[in-house]
């Protein structure tokens, strides 16, 4: 059987070359280990294409019956989700061998201080023996009225009770929305970069991830042309992912609007991820999707892990509103999906009404002098300051996605060199192609650090691009 080591040489040693070939993601390739078997389907094509054996020839196969080997679904062959990949799993084995890498990976703010507000807690374990048993399938009717008294206040029209799911998480309401839509080989229209979790589950779901293109010279704001001439007879949504992970770009209103047109004029879901609405910088202003247009379907989700710094509590909820009449067949599958995990944990849905309905301290952390404010500044600054490296200020989340001039800096696989930076200064960051941006020149880095440390994070990274350069 081939493995990956004896293949690489045929492609000039790049995964992203054989990727090409296979006509699959480089990440997919990327999971594969050196040594091991490549998957029987791609293995074939190779000995044909490639390898030159005649398609008679008689090629090993492994009989898991006999060897007792298991193998994952093939399902999951292009299911990528890179900020957890194969760079973290290396980052985990050096701190079993005593080394202290500094995790600029994950967008997670308890890990770095950013505790969550003592009212929420308090009122959480106050209510902790009511956690006990199950609630209705939707959510607990608490936790779902103040998000629709959250929607009221925010201006979406008609939202009711049962227009709300309360989920483990915003990742668990999304595989959902899209489980309950698609069909083998219909397509949702997804942001590139993206936050990869939304290609992951359109693939896992059956579908097709389209991409459609944000320009980094407008502030990462959507290319509406790129992404109409992507809409396709099997177009069944776009993302809109606003404040965007990895950019921080908030969206204008004029934007969204004209998002909304082509919505409503191909017949198409708006899934709004709006999990950073209210992690906003320099006075920037967001717009709930579902307050642009009434006349197509759109799916919002928000959640307490950013805005409340309770990540760890995966409490999330998914608003349904717009044109509901023409989707009671698809809703009734989110209900179904719903009801088949039975509910969401309970203890954190204890939460929400608290945080809905309590002092919003994220509005402390993202003043001028706020913490979260200082330290994307102090990063901001930094990376502008190293040779070669340019980045749009992010106006919302927690994340800056610098771009690594490709004529200055020579990297034709940025996976190898985040792996790299990893192994030489103990700082891991996740590389642009993990968000499915196209070409190897960016990085997305969190900001979440307190800013001396940051600083140091980032003259890391600055010394260790020395040797990129020609």
């Amino acid at each position: 059987m081939l493995t990956l080591s004896e293949v690489l040489p045929l492609f000039e040693g790049k995964k992203s070359l054989l990727a090409e070939h296979l006509g699959i993601s480089r990440q997919a390739v990327s999971r594969w280990n050196t040594d091991a078997p490549i998957p029987e389907k791609h293995e074939l094509k190779l000995r044909h294409q490639i390898i030159g054996w005649d398609e008679n020839t008689p090629i090993e196969k492994s009989n898991s019956k006999l060897t007792g080997n298991i193998h994952s679904s093939s399902k999951l062959n292009n299911v990528n989700y890179e900020i957890r990949g194969p760079v973290l799993e290396e980052a985990y084995r050096l701190e079993e061998e005593g080394h202290r890498i500094t995790k600029l990976n994950i967008g997670n703010p308890g890990a770095f201080g950013f505790h969550a507000p003592e009212e929420i807690i308090q009122d959480v374990i106050y209510n902790l023996s009511s956690a006990e048993g199950y609630c209705e399938s939707r959510g607990l009717f608490s936790a779902r009225k103040a998000v629709m008294q959250e929607c009221q206040l925010r201006g979406i029209p008609n939202v009711g009770i049962n227009d709300i799911y309360m989920g483990n998480g915003v990742s668990e309401l999304i595989f959902m929305s899209l489980q309950a839509l698609l069909e083998n080989g219909d397509e949702i229209l997804i942001p590139a970069p993206d936050y990869p979790l939304w290609t992951a589950s359109t693939v896992l779901a059956g579908g097709r991830a389209v991409h459609y293109l944000c320009d980094e010279h407008q502030d990462w704001e959507p290319d509406l042309e790129d992404l109409e001439s992507k809409i396709t007879n099997r177009t069944r949504g776009i993302v809109v992912i606003n404040p965007n992970n990895p950019t921080g770009a908030v969206y204008s209103k004029e934007t969204l609007k004209r998002i909304a047109v082509l919505a409503e004029k191909y017949n198409l879901i708006v899934f709004a991820d709006e999990i950073y609405d209210k992690v906003l910088y320099d006075g920037a202003v967001h717009t709930p999707f579902a307050t642009i247009t009434g006349e197509c379907l759109v799916i919002s989700f928000g959640g307490l892990s950013k805005n409340y710094r309770l990540a760890g509590f995966r409490s999330g909820w998914l608003v349904v509103s717009g044109a509901k009449e023409k989707a009671k067949d698809y809703l009734e599958g989110i209900n179904i999906l719903a009801s088949m995990r039975l509910c969401a944990n309970v203890p954190g849905q204890l939460a929400v009404q608290t945080a809905l309905g309590g002092y919003q301290s994220i509005k402390d952390l993202v003043l001028p002098s706020g913490r979260l404010k200082q330290q994307r500044d102090v990063a901001w600054q930094a990376l502008n300051d190293i040779p070669g490296v340019s980045c749009v200020k992010p106006k919302g989340a927690l994340y800056l996605f610098p771009k690594l001039d490709p004529k200055i800096y020579l990297i034709d696989d940025d996976e190898k060199f985040v792996f790299d930076l990893l192994k030489s200064k103990q700082l891991l960051l996740v590389q642009g192609t993990a968000f499915n941006w196209p070409t190897p020149d960016h990085l997305r880095i969190v900001f979440l650090q307190q800013h001396e440390e940051l600083q140091l994070s980032i003259d890391k990274l600055g010394h260790f691009l020395k040797k990129y350069r020609p």
